[in-house]
């Protein structure tokens, strides 16, 4: 008699999802792959923050050939093609928001590299700014984070963090920088 137990089913399965995502699992999808940073999000340090990093060149890279309100609208597809593949990501893993779908940083944060001048030190700023609202969630993003069980709920928290981001930005511009303190 082979009794065969529910684990055992699962391991040969073809849609066998690994409880630690690997390479394997990231390259079997499309949605996978962007979902996951192109693989970044494997990182064993900060996924995150090497997801936020991925937005420096694809900043460069689509800013010198994309006329502004093209790239504008390029990052709300970019946004929206998120929500798509974070869901079936998140859904295939179980987890709706794994720590190693990074693609909400880096669309987040290419939407602030977008409207900041493009200077090393406001970028060096921002990210700074960004990884904190990121990590320390203040409200609403927390209320958000929690309450959102989808793609769009991946994609919606990074979205008020990058808001965040640009209202302290604007305040320093305009306070600090725009009476002549520094």
């Amino acid at each position: 008699m082979n009794i065969s137990t529910p684990e055992a089913n699962i391991e040969s399965s073809n849609n066998f999802v690994p409880k630690k995502p690997n390479w394997s699992f990231v390259s079997s999808r499309l949605s996978h792959f962007i979902a996951f940073g192109g693989g970044l999000g494997l990182s064993r340090f900060a996924p995150g923050t090497i997801g936020t990093l991925l937005a420096f060149p694809l900043y460069w890279f689509f800013n010198h050939y994309f006329e502004p309100i093209v790239f504008l609208l390029f990052i709300d597809i970019l946004f929206i093609w998120g929500i798509y593949v974070c869901g079936v990501t998140g859904k295939a893993l179980g987890v709706h928001d794994h720590g190693g779908m990074v693609w909400d940083e880096t669309v987040a944060f290419l939407l602030i590299l977008f409207f900041i001048p493009d200077n090393w030190a406001w970028q060096l700023a921002a990210f700074g700014l960004f990884r904190f609202f990121d990590i320390t969630k203040p409200q609403p993003i927390k209320y958000y984070d929690n309450k959102l069980r989808s793609g769009f709920g991946v994609m919606f928290d990074d979205l008020i963090a990058a808001f965040y981001t640009l209202l302290c930005l604007a305040a320093w511009k305009a306070y600090v920088l725009g009476y002549g303190y520094i």
